[in-house]
């Protein structure tokens, strides 16, 4: 399916995306010739930043839940736009391999299995970004990137140093001067670099004098 855009006041009442989304994905068909009625029903949904809305989506006949499939829409949302086009969405399910690929957890988890190979990869996918932005940022570790970042200030570089202060984090060049912001680094391919510490070598006290006896 391609785009569709509507003005925001023809959303039904619904004041965001995420809203019209799962109004949209959430119906009961009258009775086909086989007598059969299909609905579906939104579990769960996000939509960050209103760029893309991802759904566990129920389906069912006459009532009974058949499967779990995960939809993607593509979201574009502009309530200022000046042709009055304020909301568009093009939807997909995860059958099509969307590249869009950031579903949350709690939607991955209400899927039921799969045999279908798009479908599948594109589960992988998720977990993938899911595993990559669970790893543990600490002040003072040290990242290697496979290739040099180059910044607007002309430094390029691959190593860095974590400097973490509440949830800001910057990074400083190994062995240089200066602080960095890398745009989304938990999205990133980097791996840690093993620094190796010296310890004080503690001798044990030398054993006093015996005293001759008297």
């Amino acid at each position: 399916m391609g785009w569709l855009f509507m003005n925001r006041h023809h959303m039904g009442g619904h004041a965001t995306p995420k809203s019209y989304l799962d109004a949209q994905f959430t119906f009961t068909n009258a009775p086909d010739d086989k007598g059969i009625a299909r609905g579906a029903r939104v579990l769960a949904s996000s939509c960050p930043g209103n760029r893309v809305w991802y759904a566990a989506v129920q389906y069912s006949e006459n009532g009974v839940p058949t499967e779990v499939i995960a939809m993607v829409c593509l979201v574009k949302w502009n309530p200022r736009d000046k042709e009055a086009l304020h909301f568009g969405y093009k939807d997909m399910s995860e059958s099509m391999g969307p590249c869009e690929a950031e579903a949350p957890e709690n939607i991955l988890r209400l899927l039921t299995p799969t045999t279908n190979e798009y479908s599948l990869d594109w589960r992988r996918r998720c977990l993938a970004r899911l595993q990559k932005r669970s790893r543990k940022i600490v002040d003072g570790m040290r990242v290697k990137f496979p290739q040099a970042i180059t910044f607007t200030d002309g430094f390029a570089g691959d190593e860095f140093t974590v400097v973490k202060r509440g949830a800001t984090i910057t990074f400083r060049p190994v062995g240089k001067y200066g602080h960095y912001r890398i745009r989304n680094f938990r999205d990133l391919e980097w791996s840690i670099v093993p620094e190796t510490k010296v310890h004080r070598t503690i001798f044990a006290p030398r054993p006093s004098a015996a005293m001759p006896p008297p």
